[in-house]
C-alpha cells in the first residue's frame, strides 16, 4: 500500500465512521435471503420486502418446504423470478448438504445456486464476522477510480483490494467504499468537487489533466 492509498483509507474511514449494511437480518439465513434479493435491486426496496418472507418462512426449512412459484409474490418487486428459484434451491440444498445450517466457508457458499463470491463475501463478513471484501459496482467502480484497484472485473478487483487494504479492514472498508459511491462517487454525475478524496483520486486528477471533456468518467 502506498502512501497515497494510504491516505484515501483513512479519510474514508474518519467520513464513514458509522459505515454498516443497510439491508435488514438478524440470522445468516436471513443474511443470505436478502443479499441474494439486493442483486441489482435497491436495498431500501429489499427491506420493503423482506419483513413479509421472514415472518412467513423464518428459517431455512421453512423456505425449502415452498417452491418458487410461492415465494416469488413476496418479493417480485426485487426483480428476476429466478431469485425465487435460487432461494428456495439454496436453501433445500442447505438442508440436504449443511444440515439445515447456512454454510460458512467461500467453497460451501458458492456451491449453492445463484450464490456468488459477492454474496458469499457479504454472508461471511455480515453473518459471520470474517474478513471479506465484496465487490459490487459500487465497491468496483470507487475501488478503481480512486486508485485503490486497476482491474477489469469484479475478481481482480478483490484481489487487488485484498493485497492493498490490511485485512483487519476488509469488512470495513467495503462499507466504506459502498457508502461513498452511494452519497457522493455515483455512476453518473459524481459530486467530485466536494469530495473529500479528490487532491487523491486517480480518476479526478486524470480528468483534470484532460484537455478535453473534463466531466468525462472513465467507469
Amino acid at each position: 500500500m502506498n502512501d497515497t492509498q494510504q491516505a484515501i483509507l483513512r479519510i474514508l474511514a474518519e467520513t464513514y465512521p458509522d459505515a454498516k449494511p443497510e439491508l435488514n437480518f438478524s440470522n445468516p439465513y436471513e443474511t443470505l435471503v436478502a443479499v441474494m434479493l439486493s442483486a441489482q435491486c435497491m436495498d431500501k426496496q429489499v427491506n420493503k420486502v423482506t419483513p413479509a418472507v421472514f415472518r412467513d418462512f423464518p428459517d431455512v426449512a421453512s423456505m425449502a418446504a415452498i417452491d418458487a412459484d410461492t415465494l416469488y409474490p413476496y418479493v417480485k418487486s426485487c426483480g428476476f423470478k429466478s431469485k425465487s428459484q435460487n432461494i428456495v434451491s439454496a436453501c433445500r440444498m442447505i438442508m440436504d448438504k449443511f444440515g439445515g445450517r447456512v454454510p460458512d466457508t467461500m467453497e460451501a457458499l458458492t456451491s449453492l445456486p445463484g450464490v456468488g463470491r459477492k454474496t458469499a463475501n457479504v454472508v461471511l463478513s455480515t453473518a459471520f464476522g470474517r474478513p471479506a471484501i465484496a465487490v459490487d459496482t459500487h465497491v468496483f467502480r470507487v475501488s478503481n477510480r480512486l486508485g485503490l484497484a486497476d482491474a477489469d472485473n469484479v475478481l481482480d478487483t478483490e484481489m487487488q483490494l485484498r493485497r492493498v487494504i490490511p485485512e483487519r479492514d476488509w469488512s470495513a472498508a467495503h462499507h466504506w467504499l459502498i457508502f461513498h459511491g452511494r452519497r457522493v462517487c455515483a455512476a453518473r454525475n459524481p459530486k467530485c468537487g466536494g469530495c473529500p478524496l479528490n487532491g487523491l483520486c486517480k480518476d479526478y486528477n486524470t480528468r483534470k489533466e484532460m484537455p478535453h471533456e473534463p466531466d468525462a468518467l472513465s467507469l
